[in-house]
């Protein structure tokens, strides 16, 4: 997109009564952004929800100087513009039908033929979510996720820490302009994760982090990513809200189990409860779940692996090895009955020993020894 084109679709954004919706009806009946402004009043009061006012609203022509003032601070800060048009906006997002007509974003951001999920929860994380985030991040470090969040303050900011540490890109989905930070004490995160991944916004610079914004932002979280997933979080909360944006655009939606009595247990345990999320209790349950392949290794790698693994593997991954020596091949439904495994234990051994190279999967949810 040229900066002619741009600007014309900045200024249509700060239509007043022009959302996403109704910008993209305007856009697929015009052609272009520019186009709209020129139309005759007649073209656009024949569109359907083009009244009087939006139409009076359309012809103000105190958006132009908007959009010449956003389009400076997009050059000025080499910030990075994709609409919804564009081969770089997020694929999964494209199909929203409420999603953002126009995506800035800062830092390296790769999301071509990526594995995405998004990780909410409460702000008060406890130390059994941090530890929880903490082993499920390590246990899908070798898939090399992009790890999407919100940059704040407790589950979001864990997540993106640890997919730091563990190599991995990371998003912050931010409720503001790119022009600031918030929180402020966030700060110190940004160069490092601009390094691998970055920041994304629908705000323009002169959006602060108003109340109302959070929402918004929560829909770009849910909608961009193939799941989400929800560490902690309260009865009330705006993870729960995610959640349910996720539902709705058809995603999947995964929530930690945690005892009935705690307090940020209680929104993840509903969930479950009212079928609206998948228990999630490894990284093995949303690996099974999504059916994503592990990585390959060859041949002689996995004999190597295999043979040093030999006596390392417990009494538990000794019996699956077994019975799959055995039968040659098995679906994970037989070999639970079998080896006498819950299916969520049966899930988590499956995939520690399909990342030593001990087993491998086979379509159908099937299994074999190697």
């Amino acid at each position: 997109m040229n900066d002619q084109e741009l600007f014309y679709l900045l200024a249509l954004q700060r239509v007043e009564g022009v959302g996403d919706i109704v910008a993209k009806k305007l856009l697929t009946y015009f052609g272009n952004s520019e186009a709209v402004f020129k139309a005759k009043s007649s073209q656009l009061a024949s569109i359907d929800g083009i009244g009087n006012v939006l139409l009076k609203n359309i012809k103000d022509q105190s958006v132009f100087a908007k959009a010449e003032r956003e389009m400076q601070f997009i050059a000025t800060n080499s910030i990075t513009v994709n609409t919804f048009q564009d081969p770089d906006y997020p694929e999964r997002l494209k199909h929203c039908f409420d999603s953002p007509l126009v995506l800035f974003s800062s830092g390296n951001i790769d999301l071509k033929n990526q594995k995405m999920i998004s990780i909410v929860g409460t702000r008060q994380i406890t130390s059994y979510g941090l530890e929880f985030c903490r082993k499920f991040i390590e246990e899908l470090a070798p898939l090399n996720p992009v790890i999407v969040s919100g940059f704040a303050y407790g589950v979001d900011i864990v997540a993106h820490q640890l997919a730091m540490e563990n190599n991995l890109q990371t998003i912050g989905v931010v409720a503001h302009g790119l022009n600031q930070i918030y929180p402020k004490a966030h700060k110190k995160y940004v160069a490092r994760m601009e390094e691998n991944g970055g920041f994304m916004t629908e705000f323009w610079s002169s959006s602060n982090p108003d109340k109302e914004n959070f929402v918004r932002r929560n829909r770009i979280v849910a909608g961009m990513t193939e799941a989400t997933i929800v560490i902690e979080s309260a009865e009330r909360g705006g993870s729960l809200i995610t959640a349910n944006m996720a539902n709705e655009y058809n995603r999947d939606v995964f929530a930690v189990p945690g005892r009935s009595t705690d307090k940020f247990s209680q929104g993840c345990n509903q969930l479950i409860k009212t079928q609206r999320a998948n228990l999630l209790t490894s990284a093995a349950d949303l690996i099974y779940l999504l059916n994503w392949e592990l990585p390959t290794v060859s041949k002689n790698e996995q004999k190597a692996i295999q043979k040093q693994l030999f006596v390392t593997l417990t009494a538990e991954e000794q019996t699956i090895y077994n019975a799959l020596q055995k039968s040659g091949k098995e679906a994970i439904d037989v070999l639970a009955l079998t080896c006498n495994l819950p299916i969520y234990r049966l899930s988590s051994l499956l995939l520690n020993m399909e990342l030593q190279g001990v087993i491998r999967p086979l379509p159908g949810k099937m299994f074999e020894a190697v």
